[in-house]
């Protein structure tokens, strides 16, 4: 090309600007640069120094180094392409990791000032970069910058690289040495490997920093390579995948996809663990995958992973990488090639997650509740697998807060309880088939347990049962029977119930003479415990004897005559002149007759008024008690589900 051509490209210092200076937003992916930078020059051990007084980093390295030579071909020669320039391989044997030649620009994003160290066969230099000298070169609209050289005094590099960054900018630090660790452990695969060590603040780096490894409850491998799974102490299940995407073509991807047990176990210092990175060559290539795959499935909040993919950056092909290696070509074939591998390698996953996550959800759950544990092991057996299906499906619903986590265990027992009662287990069978959705669906659409165990059962009955348990004395029967007889009329007949109104004819009867509540009254006018009733239609009196007392036919007969020609009285007032009446007589001891002549009892006291009859304090409540046994059964349960329920 002459002088005189008429066209000609200049290439100006402000692009460094558009290329390094400004690109980089954070320290972890300037510092990403420099340990890629490292790993090229052969370096066995690399050292990161936060100064916090100084407001200084350092990074040393032991690799190789570099003359001064070196240093002027190769380091501050921006665009300098490694790879094409015939060194693929370094000395060492390592694939080489950088391929732009940018990346010593991505100093200035977050320092105003780097000082660059380094020695190789004996030679010992370095010099001083600034921004604002570059800005100034850029002003001056100058083609080149000449970094000043570091006086021989202040060298004191001795073996590999030092780079000393000054003048830090602290909108683009802010990540602790731990959230820095786990971001360089999330960007290198080669981290921690034989031969390749980090350290930042003297603590290295390791495969364990990555933060998400320890939370992995689930774990895929892919394809051949490092098994991580060995990383993960809360491990419970674990599969193998393929990894290949192209057998003509070489193409394959390794590295692993992991679920956590919570989607909040994903969130850390160092940002959202929930991505799955992309690496190319042991460097990081793509930071988060997961965003141009996510479709809004469930199981995706619980991802985590790293695929390596070192055909998207083989060196016979073009760069797939922008020039911030933070993203690809997303239109090029080998990342629509990986994209499509990855969702099927995510399907595999969502169906063995599913799997998993039932199986282990009952598991979990009764660890945290055992009551849980309790009542599935009370379970017949032909309902205890459609339980466990139940709080499986409950359990691995994505509830974050232990208290809606318990409420809905609480609602789920009581449901599946009122289920198995009213023999709607094909129902449940077909909510199950149907997924989580229509589970729920179901389970809303059943009233609580309780009510159902409790709606044709009045409190009272219930207390009333109890009460009578294991009663041998006659004085605490009859204190048992004066509480709950007068108001629990099924404690005589289970299809008796009071009659709403008989409060007035109670009073009417009261004046006259028949009933009398005030105990001590009672005694005083020689009276027996009475009370009136109303029920279907029928008119009842009921006369409690006193358990000791012995009660003689005669005697009964005339008091029952007595009482029901005072309701008649006081019925036929009101227009009712054939009442339909009953006299119970509840007595301790048996009537003598009863003996010996069961006939004229019986008589008698249908002589008083059909239906008139002679009941006994035991009789009566062993009666109560066969005819409520159920009550008794649906009382046990009620008590243990109660049980199981207040611990949750």
């Amino acid at each position: 090309m002459t002088n005189n051509h008429p066209y000609r490209m200049t290439i100006d210092l402000n692009v460094l600007d558009h290329l390094g200076i400004h690109l980089y937003s954070n320290v972890a992916a300037v510092l990403t640069e420099v340990v890629a930078n490292a790993w090229d020059a052969d370096a066995e051990c690399v050292e990161i120094i936060f100064d916090t007084v100084n407001n200084t980093i350092t990074v040393e390295d032991d690799g190789i180094g570099m003359t001064v030579q070196d240093m002027n071909d190769k380091y501050l020669r921006v665009g300098y392409r490694r790879r094409e320039a015939g060194s693929r391989v370094t000395d060492g044997g390592r694939t080489v990791m950088g391929r732009k030649g940018l990346g010593k620009l991505s100093l200035f994003s977050i320092a105003e000032t780097a000082e660059v160290q380094s020695v190789k066969d004996g030679e010992c230099h370095g010099l001083r970069m600034s921004a604002a000298g570059i800005r100034e070169a850029m002003a001056e609209r100058r083609s080149d910058y000449d970094p000043d050289p570091l006086d021989t005094d202040d060298i004191v590099v001795t073996k590999g690289t030092s780079i000393r960054l000054t003048d830090l900018k602290a909108n683009r630090l802010g990540l602790t040495g731990r959230a820095l660790r786990r971001r360089l452990a999330r960007r290198f695969s080669v981290i921690g490997s034989e031969g390749f060590r980090v350290f930042i603040d003297n603590e290295e780096v390791t495969v364990r920093d990555r933060g998400d490894l320890e939370v992995a409850q689930f774990f895929w491998k892919i394809g051949e390579g490092t098994d991580y799974s060995e990383f993960c102490p809360d491990l419970k299940e674990q599969a193998s995948l393929d990894g290949l995407i192209n057998a003509s073509q070489g193409w394959s991807v390794k590295g692993w996809i992991g679920t956590a047990a919570k989607p909040k176990q994903l969130e850390s210092d160092a940002g959202n663990l929930n991505s799955i990175v992309v690496l190319a060559r042991g460097r990081l290539l793509i930071e988060n995958v997961l965003d141009k795959i996510n479709d809004g499935r469930l199981y995706t909040k619980y991802l985590t992973g790293q695929i390596e993919a070192d055909f998207l950056d083989k060196d016979d092909l073009d760069d797939i990488v922008t020039s911030d290696r933070q993203r690809v070509l997303e239109n090029d074939a080998r990342y629509e090639a990986l994209i499509g591998c990855l969702r099927s390698l995510l399907n595999q996953v969502e169906s063995k997650w599913s799997e998993w996550r039932r199986r282990h959800a009952v598991e979990e759950a009764t660890e945290e509740f055992p009551a849980l544990g309790e009542w599935l092991g009370a379970l017949p057996v032909g309902f205890r697998e459609h339980a466990r299906a139940v709080i499986a499906k409950v359990g691995s619903l994505p509830l974050e807060d232990a208290t809606d986590r318990k409420e809905l265990l609480r609602h789920a027992v009581f449901a599946f309880e009122r289920l198995k009662l009213k023999g709607t287990a094909d129902a449940l069978a077909g909510a199950l088939e149907h997924g989580t959705e229509a589970l729920l669906t179901l389970l809303a659409d059943q009233d609580m347990l309780e009510s159902y165990l409790y709606r044709d059962i009045v409190g009272s009955r219930l207390d009333a049962i109890r009460a009578f348990r294991g009663l041998v004395d006659q004085d605490a029967k009859e204190k048992v029977l004066q509480e709950f007889l007068f108001k629990d009329l099924w404690l005589l007949d289970p299809s008796w119930e009071r009659a709403t109104g008989s409060a007035f004819m109670e009073s009417r009867l009261k004046t006259e003479g028949v009933i009398v509540d005030d105990l001590n009254e009672k005694e005083r006018l020689g009276r027996v415990d009475i009370a009136y009733r109303t029920t279907a239609g029928k008119h009842v009196i009921v006369e409690l004897k006193r358990a000791g007392r012995r009660m003689g036919l005669l005697e009964l007969v005339e008091q029952g005559q007595k009482y029901v020609d005072a309701l008649k009285k006081i019925l036929a007032s009101q227009g009712n002149n054939a009442p339909n009446m009953e006299v119970v007589f509840v007595v301790g001891r048996p009537v003598e007759e009863e003996s010996t002549n069961p006939t004229r009892v019986k008589s008698s006291m249908e002589s008083i008024s059909p239906g008139s009859r002679i009941v006994h304090y035991d009789g009566l409540i062993k009666g109560a008690l066969d005819s409520y046994s159920a009550y008794f059964e649906a009382s046990d349960v009620a008590d243990r589900i109660g049980r199981i329920a207040a611990s949750l």
